[in-house]
């Protein structure tokens, strides 16, 4: 089968075309950067320079794809981060019903249920109901759950101030998810397209307190004592712009906390049963005392 993946060769895209690649099949992976062709082509996979926002451009390599995985890349310079998210998944839709693509699998988020008030998984919330207008084109929204990875942006704060924490709520419990469980995911559903119509498969390799996250992590880098620390929507809000984040992404981000805190981020998570992944925890502190003493 021929696939194209997009994401370039991220968290997940790399991993999941790996196992593509590996499984014997036809892999284009999408980039906006030249310079990771050969990074790509040493995967074994072709590589698709140029633009999500090139319509023209996905059209053009979707075409003749049996299926295509998609996502939003990350930026930080949107006027309006909802809507931007929001218009790149329109751009995926157009370009999926140029080409004739008939299954997708597209990388949203838990949370991705609520259009408004959910900071940027709102604007995923619009890319699946672009997705979701198709006609004749079998849609599966992956939605995993908080990146183990997100949790690395609080290193600066645990040296500099020996807390983690953030405007999440008391003890709030979290749903989890680490990237390679979602490229397995992915894969499997795209290996294995048995998906039809338009449906949400949730990921979660782990569910667990802020306090626990604190013990764990706190733990692994030899300070068992670290303290979660809730903060209050503008404590967060001027601790994300002194760090530099811009207004907007700042403000998107307090945001998606607050909802994480109600409880309304997980709401539809929670009438799901659905298995945990295999990546606990305990195995992503491994990878963060890496990164906090590298």
């Amino acid at each position: 089968m021929k696939y194209v993946i997009t994401g370039s060769i991220g968290h997940i895209s790399k991993p999941l075309a790996q196992q593509l690649i590996h499984a014997g099949h036809e892999v284009t992976i999408v980039s906006s950067n030249p310079a990771r062709t050969g990074a790509i082509e040493a995967l074994g996979a072709k590589a698709a320079i140029g633009s999500v926002a090139d319509t023209a451009f996905l059209t053009n390599t979707f075409t003749g794809a049996d299926a295509v995985y998609t996502m939003v890349p990350p930026t930080w310079e949107a006027a309006n981060w909802k809507e931007h998210i929001h218009g790149i998944g329109r751009n995926y839709a157009n370009a999926i019903k140029a080409s004739g693509v008939k299954k997708v699998v597209n990388l949203s988020s838990i949370g991705a249920h609520m259009p408004d008030g959910c900071g940027p998984v709102s604007g995923l919330y619009g890319v699946e109901s672009e997705l979701d207008k198709l006609e004749g084109v079998d849609v599966l929204h992956l939605r995993p759950g908080y990146f183990y990875h997100n949790l690395l942006a609080n290193i600066g704060m645990i040296k500099h101030m020996g807390i983690i924490g953030g405007n999440f709520g008391e003890n709030t419990r979290m749903v989890l998810a680490h990237p390679n469980d979602i490229a397995v995911a992915a894969a499997e559903e795209l290996l294995h397209p048995a998906f039809t119509g338009k449906t949400a498969r949730y990921i979660a390799s782990d569910e667990r307190t802020t306090t626990d996250i604190a013990k764990v992590l706190g733990n692994a880098i030899g300070k068992p004592e670290l303290p979660w620390v809730n903060f209050k929507n503008e404590d967060a809000l001027g601790g994300m712009l002194q760090a530099g984040l811009s207004q907007e992404v700042a403000a998107n981000y307090v945001e998606m906390g607050a909802a994480m805190a109600s409880g309304e981020m997980s709401s539809d998570y929670e009438t799901k049963k659905i298995t945990l992944s295999p990546t606990r925890l305990e195995t992503f502190a491994g990878e963060f005392a890496a990164a906090y003493n590298s």
